[in-house]
């Protein structure tokens, strides 16, 4: 997933894109743990995915001044 399709959805779309990619990502790690799968490049991919929405969400709270402490 690119940056620039991130960027284009809303703020729901971005927090329901984080929690599919999170359980993607668990289905994934828990399909290596039992020896069903070996998609090394698929885990990579989706951690980095994932990190694209926390940073954009990130960068939307602070440019809204919705700044969690």
């Amino acid at each position: 997933m690119k940056a620039e399709k991130v960027r284009n959805l809303t703020d729901d779309e971005l927090r329901h894109q984080e929690r599919e990619l999170n359980d993607q990502l668990f289905k994934l790690k828990f399909q290596l743990n039992m020896g069903q799968t070996e998609s090394l490049k698929k885990i990579r991919g989706l951690r980095k995915d994932i990190a694209r929405v926390k940073t954009i969400a990130r960068e939307r709270a602070i440019a809204g001044g919705t700044e969690k402490k």
